[in-house]
């Protein structure tokens, strides 16, 4: 009998001495320390009962997985900054750290019941985002930038491609048997992972942040190029670009009204076929003009002043970062990420070399800020019309996008809600949600009609979120995320793509900003 209470006894005191020990162990990896061996781990996966307290204190937010149920009956769903103990090593998770609950901003971690695309596939959704309408902007950074403005165009692909990489790199880290898993699923856990455990939600809001900022200027473009390409198409009309411009939101408002992009998606192949067309077309044109080429304005020096505007123009013409995590995991082999972003910028680059050099040849200093408007009258309505329809169907896009972040940071249901949710439990939008959208319609109007500048925008955009998404935090999480397995030439890049990319943020906001403050006193004094 007494060696039986002797047991017992000893039982019970090794279960609270192992459970006591798996608290600890997870408050110390929060700190920033990894658990010291895998039992210590696992017991404190399982003890969330004693660790609730705890993550209340933090105030972390609860990652929901929208739409679907978080997992079994009376689990818990994984929390931000606890990237540590989402281990995907293919075995059987513990509750609060089972990567099929995992869910960020960008999606699911390569969720099995979502149908998965080719390379191919994933190749034309970055060809997409990087060779839009905004290459109209191009020749004009040549205008500036003379052959290092071409160089830049190469060297901007070289640098986003390797970013493209890196970024889905901090995506994976090695598991107990080492092997290499996908641990994140957006950009905005990566950025979590590298400010955790200290503050576990701060690198996801700066993104967001920027990511808004990047969203909205994208719609501001849209608008401005609409009024832009309408009053440049018929001048003999008494209309100005301003009214075009409002004429246009006119069309845009029922965006407002967006539950999901199904019926606009229908038209998306459409208008990037025609895009295509449409840059074909200008470069035949500029090709029947070959004999008259200036190939001697073309400049080896640059503007100080303006070069760094081209710099933004550029870098905006490749932003594809922010939904690579969520491409790369709905590719049905992500092996070959790499190969689909290495062709796709190989030929972005290319075409839009090709494009800026064959355009300022042709116009050479009379280059404008959209260089369809340097097309005879008789061909620039026509191409006009087409790409101002293309900008119409693409502003749902960008506008959708930007209204989600909004809504889920600040207006989600929950105790870190800063407005009550914008959607009832009928599903219909609430008053306050269809005044937050018709809201941000008015405001791109607002700053089409006041800053109607679509280079000055694009390069400010570009230097501003541009490089910051696509070169500074990309090396700068590599760096964070992976330091100890680096080579010594990839943290050599990584430093130098910082250095570099800070660099021409910092000159092309600032001279963006004066360039918009001139043109906005020339405009007020006429």
């Amino acid at each position: 009998m007494a060696t039986l209470l002797r047991s017992k006894l000893s039982n019970v005191a090794t279960s609270v001495s192992n459970k006591s020990q798996a608290k600890v162990s997870g408050v110390f990896a929060r700190m920033g320390f990894q658990a010291a061996t895998d039992e210590e781990a696992v017991g404190f996966a399982h003890c969330d009962d004693l660790d609730f307290e705890h993550r209340q204190g933090l105030q972390m937010d609860i990652l929901k997985t929208e739409g679907e149920p978080c997992g079994e009956e009376g689990t818990e769903p994984p929390v931000e900054g606890d990237i540590h103990y989402q281990r995907g090593d293919g075995a059987p998770l513990p509750p609060s750290a089972s990567k099929d609950q995992a869910v960020g901003a960008g999606g699911e971690f390569g969720g099995h019941d979502k149908p998965k695309i080719t390379a191919w596939e994933a190749g034309w959704n970055v060809t997409n985002a990087i060779q839009g309408m905004f290459v109209l902007g191009l020749p004009y950074a040549i205008l500036h930038g003379g052959y290092l403005g071409l160089f830049l165009i190469i060297f901007a692909a070289v640098v986003c491609c390797y970013t493209g990489k890196i970024l889905i790199a901090c995506l994976y880290e090695e598991n107990e048997d080492g092997e290499v898993v996908r641990v994140r699923d957006s950009y905005v856990a990566i950025a979590n992972a590298c400010c955790a455990p200290r503050f576990p939600t701060l690198g996801g809001r700066v993104v967001n942040v920027a990511q808004i900022i990047e969203l909205v200027m994208t719609c501001i473009l849209y608008v401005v190029v609409s009024g832009n390409l309408m009053y440049n198409s018929f001048p003999g009309l008494p209309v100005s670009q301003k009214s075009w411009s409002i004429i246009a939101t006119a069309v845009l408002l029922p965006c407002a009204f967006l539950k999901n992009l199904k019926a606009v998606s229908k038209f998306s192949l459409l208008c990037t076929l025609a895009h295509f067309v449409i840059n074909i077309l200008v470069i035949a044109y500029c090709l029947s003009r070959a004999r008259d080429w200036a190939w001697e304005k073309v400049k080896f020096y640059i503007d100080v002043k303006k070069f760094p505007i081209s710099i933004g123009i550029i870098v905006f013409s490749y932003t594809s970062q922010i939904f690579l995590p969520s491409l790369e995991g709905n590719m049905h082999h992500p092996s070959e990420f790499h190969c689909m972003m290495n062709w796709t910028h190989i030929a972005a680059c290319v075409l839009k070399g090709l494009f800026a050099l064959v355009a300022y040849l042709t116009w050479a200093d009379e280059t404008k800020e959209v260089i369809t408007d340097n097309l005879p009258g008789s061909i620039r309505a026509v191409v006009n019309i087409f790409l101002v329809a293309k900008a119409l169907l693409s502003y749902p896009l960008p506008f959708f996008a930007a209204v989600e972040v909004l809504e889920k940071s600040l207006f989600q249901e929950g105790s870190r809600a800063f407005f009550p949710a914008c959607y009832g439990g009928d599903g219909r939008l609430k008053s306050w949600g269809l005044t937050l959208r018709c809201a941000l319609v008015v405001f791109t109007l607002l700053m089409a009609i006041y800053v109607p500048h679509f280079a000055l925008l694009m390069g400010l955009t570009g230097s501003l979120t541009g490089a910051g998404l696509c070169f500074l935090l990309p090396s700068l999480f590599h760096l964070r995320l992976l330091w100890r397995k680096l080579l010594w030439h990839q943290v050599f890049f990584d430093v130098a793509i910082f250095v570099i990319g800070g660099i021409c943020s910092v000159s092309g906001f600032v001279h963006s900003l004066e360039g918009l403050i001139e043109a906005y006193r020339t405009n007020a004094e006429d």
